[in-house]
C-alpha cells in the first residue's frame, strides 16, 4: 500500500470519514460476515410485519440480536425482531400473526398485563419473557428467565465446586449487582438454592459503595446491569480493586453475553476467581421459550451445543509475538480457510493516518503511536468473528490485554531470534530483537491462550491453528433434534 513520506505525516488526526476497520477487512469480508451470521440474516429478512414471520423478539430498540440465530437452531423459525413504540404493543399483541414472542426490556411487565394467562413463574416475578398466542387467539405468558439463569448457575457450581447451587450456595452471601428487572429472575434462583441474597443498588443502604465494607463475606456476585454491555465494553460496574477487597469470594457470573468477557468477568479471571458470562443464560431461556413455541420437548443437550458453537463462530482470534514472527501471513492464511473477516492492526493504522506504523513512530515516537493504536484496537476488538494480526508491541500497554480477551482468543506465534527480520521495523532497530524479546515475551506468553512454534509457512502455522482450535469453514445449520 502506497504511504507518504516521512516528513509529509505531519498530525495526529485520522483520516475524514474513515473508522479504523474501513477498508483494512480482506475483500471477502462482506461475504463471510453475512455467512457468519446467516441465522441472522434470514431471521431479518422476515421481520417487522412480514407474514411469514412466526416468531420473534419484541422491544423497542433492539439493534443486534443472537436469538433469530439461536431460533433458527432449535427450530423455531421463521424468527424476526419487532420493535415497537410503547402505543403500540397492545394492538400488536391482539392483532398480530405471531405464533410465539420473546419480550424484552421495556415490555416485560407490560406482556404480563396484556396476558389472558400467566405462568405460576411469571406470576410470582410480575413479568413475562415469552408468549404463546394459542389457536382460539388467547395469549398465554411465562418467565423463561428463571430457567435459563438456573441452567447457568447449575452448569457453573458443578464445573466450579463440583457439586449442585443448592450445595454450594446454601447459607453463602450472593450479592445481585442491580435493582432493576433483570434481577427478579436471578434473585429467585438464588434463593431456591437457599443463598442469603442481598440487591446491591445506587440508593438505599446496599450501595456500591459500601459494599465491601458490609459483606467482606460475600461468596457470589451476580451482575443483572448493562454496565459493560457492547458498546460501551470494557467497563465495570463495580469500581477497580472491589474485587480484591472480598477475602471469602469465590465466583462471579455476568449476565451481559455481548462481549463474551465483560471487564467484571476479566478481573475476576485476573485474581484467580472462577468467574462465568451470561451467553448460557441467553441459550437456555431461548430453549426453553422454544419448546413452549414448538409446543414439544427438545433435547436438553442442544444448549449446551448451540452454546459452544456461538462462542466459536463469534470469538474472534488475535494472532502475537515478536515483529516479523510472520503473524500477518498466518492470521491472513487461516481467515481464508475458515472464511473470516481478516484484519491488520498494522494495515489499519495506514488507512486511518496515511502512513505506516514505522513513519508515525519515526515522525511522532513510540508512546504517540501506542495511544494510537490503542484506539484502533477498541474498535476492531468490538467485532465478532474476525482473524486479527496484532503489531509485535500490543503487550506494551496494558489496557490492550482487555481488549483482546473480551471477545477473543489469543494466539502467540514464537519465531526463533535468528529467523526475525528487521526491515521497516524502528524498533527492533533501535533496541535490538534480544532487547524486545526480553521485554515482550513474558508478556506474550502471560496474555495467550495458546502458543505454537512457527512451522515454517503462512499456510503451515495457519493449519495448525485450525486444527487446535477445530475451527471449520462451515455456515450456521439447523442443529438436528432427535426428541
Amino acid at each position: 500500500m502506497p504511504t507518504r513520506k516521512e516528513s509529509e505525516v505531519l498530525s495526529l488526526e485520522r483520516a475524514p470519514g474513515l473508522t479504523p476497520a474501513d477498508e483494512c477487512i480482506a475483500p471477502v469480508a462482506d461475504e463471510v460476515a453475512a455467512e457468519l451470521d446467516a441465522g441472522h440474516d434470514a431471521a431479518q429478512a422476515a421481520t417487522d410485519g412480514a407474514p411469514e414471520a412466526r416468531f420473534g423478539l419484541l422491544g423497542r430498540t433492539l439493534g443486534h440480536s443472537f436469538s433469530p440465530k439461536i431460533h433458527a437452531l432449535l427450530g423455531s423459525t421463521p424468527y424476526a425482531l419487532f420493535e415497537r413504540e410503547p402505543q403500540e404493543v397492545a394492538a400488536f399483541l391482539r392483532e398480530g400473526a405471531w405464533r410465539g414472542l420473546n419480550v424484552t426490556i421495556p415490555y416485560k411487565r407490560r406482556a404480563f398485563e396484556l396476558a389472558d394467562e400467566v405462568g405460576e413463574v411469571a406470576r410470582e416475578l410480575g413479568a413475562v419473557n415469552t408468549l404463546v398466542k394459542r389457536p382460539d387467539g388467547t395469549i398465554y405468558a411465562d418467565n423463561t428467565d428463571v430457567f435459563g439463569f438456573s441452567w447457568l448457575l447449575e452448569r457453573f457450581t458443578e464445573r466450579t465446586f463440583g457439586a449442585d447451587p443448592k450445595a454450594v450456595l446454601a447459607g453463602k452471601v450472593a450479592l445481585i449487582l442491580g435493582s432493576g428487572g433483570a434481577q427478579e429472575a436471578v434473585r429467585k434462583v438464588l434463593g431456591d438454592a437457599g443463598a442469603m441474597v442481598v440487591v446491591i443498588s445506587r440508593r438505599g443502604p446496599e450501595t456500591y459503595r459500601t459494599l465491601a465494607k458490609r459483606h467482606a463475606d460475600a461468596f457470589l456476585i451476580v451482575n443483572t446491569t448493562p454496565v459493560g454491555m457492547y458498546p460501551d465494553c470494557p467497563k465495570s460496574p463495580l469500581e477497580k480493586g472491589t474485587l480484591e477487597e472480598l477475602p471469602e469470594l469465590k465466583g462471579v457470573i455476568d449476565i451481559v453475553y455481548n462481549p463474551l468477557r465483560t471487564a467484571l468477568i476479566l478481573e475476576a479471571e485476573r485474581l484467580g476467581i472462577a468467574s462465568e458470562g451470561g451467553l448460557g443464560m441467553l441459550v437456555a431461556q431461548a430453549f426453553a421459550s422454544s419448546e413452549a413455541f414448538q409446543g414439544r420437548p427438545l433435547d436438553p443437550a442442544l444448549i449446551e451445543r448451540i452454546l459452544g458453537r456461538l462462542v466459536k463462530e463469534t470469538q474472534d482470534i488475535y494472532f502475537i509475538g515478536m515483529p516479523g514472527a510472520g503473524k500477518t501471513g498466518a492470521a491472513r492464511r487461516l481467515a481464508h480457510l475458515v472464511g473470516r473477516p481478516f484484519v491488520d492492526l498494522d494495515d489499519t493504522f495506514e488507512v486511518t493516518f496515511e502512513c505506516s506504523a514505522a513513519e508515525f513512530i519515526r515522525a511522532h515516537g513510540e508512546e504517540a503511536f501506542r495511544r494510537e493504536e490503542t484506539k484502533i484496537l477498541e474498535d476492531v476488538s468490538r467485532g465478532q468473528g474476525l482473524v486479527v494480526a496484532c503489531g509485535g508491541g500490543v503487550v506494551v500497554k496494558e489496557e490492550n490485554f482487555s481488549l483482546l480477551r473480551q471477545n477473543g482468543y489469543v494466539v502467540m506465534l514464537n519465531r526463533p531470534l535468528e529467523e526475525l527480520s528487521m526491515a521497516d521495523r524502528p524498533l527492533s532497530a533501535a533496541k535490538g530483537l534480544e532487547t524486545l524479546a526480553e521485554e515482550r515475551m513474558g508478556l506474550y506468553r502471560s496474555w495467550a491462550d495458546l502458543e505454537i512454534a512457527c512451522t515454517g509457512s503462512a499456510e503451515g502455522d495457519a493449519l495448525l491453528v485450525r486444527e487446535l482450535l477445530d475451527l471449520s469453514h462451515e455456515p450456521p445449520q439447523h442443529i438436528h433434534n432427535p426428541r
